[in-house]
Parts: structure tokens; C-alpha cells; sequence
């Protein structure tokens, strides 16, 4: 058997050095978590207008949003990271890396999230429709008080699973200098030279976050599923 001393257990993590840096550490859960936020918003917002592109009859709305759809499901953030943060001041515009990279994490996720929803809005029973019509209630109340609320709950799993997708995925930012979380342990690493202790600090600290993300989840299927069966009954 493997047999690991102190000396050894200290090479892979030195316990005394990530409690002197976790305070330096989590001065970038803020940042993180902003910035998954933000990006989140921007898909949440652009991917309804996609999806419902992509749900349209008319052959120039549906095309682009399938055309966009396709491309960002295959293109690595990153490459949008780079393009949006060092190719737009080519063109004069010029964005901090915080608004950069929201942009790049928004554009990227609106695509997931378009699909998200047209799957959501399609799974509803067409049933339901049959019975808003013949209870004379119109379309966008219909929308909103019968279809809607059953959309988003079985919307909200896949939904926390691509705000999930775009915490973790934040660390990319590092890359364009954003000061989130992983950019610090890269700076403690690089003044440390113990990589290993920074990064197992790195994971034990999104550990949580997801945790919470889970619960949260939960919390607003349970929710949704009450209000569904109050507008039923």
C-alpha cells in the first residue's frame, strides 16, 4: 500500500498556507459570482428573443437564430473571451474585462438557454391551450398565468444547470485579467510556487457555491410546482 508521511502530505497541500490565503481567495467570490450573474441575465434576455426566432414561421427570423444557436454551441468561450475583450478595440471599442467577459459568458449561454426554453414552451400540453380558448381567456393572459408557470418549471433544471455551467466557466475569465476567484489563487501560486494547495483551495471553494446553486434549484421547482396547482385548482 501507498504510504504518504507529513512531509509528503504537505507537498500536495499546505494546510497552513491556504488559511493565511483563503481570506485573499474569497475577496474574488464577489466578483464570481457578479459575473455569473450578469452573464446569466444577458442569456436569459437574448435567448427568449432567440427562442423565439427559432420557433418563428418566417424563414429570416428562424434561420439567423438557428445560424446563431449552431455556431455558439460550437465555439469555445474562450475564443469570445479573446475576440470581445482584444478585438473590439481594434475596431474602437474598447470594454473593461469584467464587462467583456459578461458579454462573452451572455452571448455564449443565450444560446443554450434559447433552446431551453423553445423545449420548455413545446413540452407544455397543447391540452392547455384547448382549454384557456374555450374559457375565453386570451392569449397573453393565457401566456402568463397557464403557460408560462409550467414552462418555467420544467425550465428551472436546465436553467441551473447553465448558470451552474457559467460559475464554473468564470475561471476562464482569468485569462483576461478578471480578479474572480481563480485569478487569485493563480497570483498566490505564482508568488507561492505551491500550485497544487491553490488550486484544491479553488475547488473546495466552488464546492459550496454549487451546493447552494443546488438548493436554490430546488427551492424553485418546489415553488413553482405549488403555484401550479393553486391556478388548477
Amino acid at each position: 500500500m501507498f504510504e504518504i508521511d507529513h512531509v509528503q502530505l504537505k507537498n500536495l497541500f499546505d494546510f497552513q498556507l491556504a488559511w493565511e490565503s483563503l481570506p485573499f481567495l474569497l475577496e474574488g467570490v464577489p466578483m464570481t459570482i457578479s459575473l455569473a450573474i450578469l452573464g446569466m441575465v444577458i442569456g436569459l434576455l437574448l435567448g427568449f428573443f432567440i427562442s423565439l426566432g427559432r420557433s418563428s414561421n418566417a424563414v429570416l427570423l428562424r434561420w439567423p437564430s438557428r445560424i446563431y444557436i449552431s455556431f455558439m454551441r460550437s465555439t469555445p468561450i474562450i475564443v469570445f473571451l479573446f475576440l470581445i475583450y482584444y478585438g473590439l478595440p481594434i475596431i474602437g471599442i474598447e470594454l473593461t474585462a469584467f464587462v467583456a467577459a459578461a458579454i462573452a459568458f451572455g452571448l455564449n449561454s443565450a444560446a443554450y438557454i434559447a433552446e431551453i426554453y423553445r423545449a420548455a414552451l413545446s413540452s407544455v400540453d397543447k391540452g392547455q391551450w384547448e382549454a384557456a380558448k374555450a374559457l375565453n381567456i386570451g392569449y397573453w393572459k393565457a401566456m402568463r398565468v397557464i403557460i408560462l408557470p409550467q414552462a418555467i418549471r420544467i425550465a428551472i433544471p436546465p436553467l441551473a444547470n447553465v448558470f451552474l455551467s457559467i460559475m464554473l466557466g468564470t475561471s476562464l475569465a482569468a485569462i483576461i485579467t478578471v480578479p474572480e476567484l481563480f485569478q487569485k489563487s493563480q497570483i498566490v501560486a505564482g508568488r507561492t510556487f505551491d500550485a497544487m494547495t491553490m488550486y484544491i483551495l479553488v475547488a473546495l471553494i466552488y464546492w459550496p457555491i454549487g451546493i447552494a446553486i443546488s438548493f436554490l434549484q430546488n427551492r424553485l421547482e418546489t415553488r413553482y410546482g405549488k403555484y401550479i396547482k393553486q391556478e388548477i385548482q
